[in-house]
């Protein structure tokens, strides 16, 4: 992972069933393989509206909904977004549980963000009778949830970069929910037998992971 902290926005379809669930994420994909599009739309005022500076004036003081980084991110914890980013964002600990970590993703106040969000460019496409929902996140380097399933959706990186690792439907990986992604890399991974090694692709700033 790039150091500092990596901003991803995702597209999930409401529609569609989202089942819960390093270094990047872990998932699954509905087709053969994974693809990676870029050059679908210009984020770049976006990009600048989400500096660490310019986000901490203007949401400093915005309470943010934190999820711990298990498979089911069962605890949530609601603090300022400064606090946040000036005491918990910082390169993930591979020493440390899932259920200890905290990470902004996912539970957003769009109203509240609002003035943010409304310079945001969505990929030209989508699913005919589904209404898509944003979900925006910060998170620092090396961080991520363990392997999780998803219905239709996409992943953008903002800044940094984002690995994917990723299973066919049919193949459960092995890993303990209550590890970290990073801790798998590190402590799994190079034990698995090439046939059992996920495919992987890493999202760069600006690229889409549909």
């Amino acid at each position: 992972m790039a150091p500092g902290p990596l901003l991803l926005l995702a597209l999930c379809a409401l529609a569609a069933p989202a089942r819960p669930g390093p270094a990047g994420d872990g998932g699954c994909y509905a087709f053969l393989r994974p693809v990676i599009l870029q050059g679908l739309t210009d984020n770049s005022k976006f990009r600048a509206l989400c500096s660490r500076e310019r986000l901490l004036a203007s949401f400093g003081e915005s309470v943010v909904r934190l999820s711990t980084a298990n498979t089911y991110s069962y605890r949530k914890v609601d603090l300022p977004f400064q606090e946040y980013v000036e005491q918990l964002l910082h390169p993930q600990d591979p020493t440390s549980l899932g259920n200890d970590t905290l990470y902004f993703f996912g539970d957003n106040n769009f109203t509240e963000w609002a003035s943010l969000f409304r310079h945001y460019s969505p990929p030209p496409f989508g699913l005919l009778g589904t209404t898509p929902a944003y979900s925006f996140g910060i998170a620092g380097a090396g961080s991520g949830v363990p392997f999780h399933w998803h219905g239709p959706g996409y992943s953008e990186v903002i800044y940094g970069r984002k690995r994917w690792f990723l299973y066919p439907p049919e193949k459960t990986p092995e890993f303990h929910p209550n590890k970290t992604t990073l801790a798998w890399l590190q402590d799994t991974y190079p034990a698995l037998a090439p046939h059992e090694r996920p495919l992987e692709c890493t999202v760069q700033a600006g690229a889409v992971l549909p």
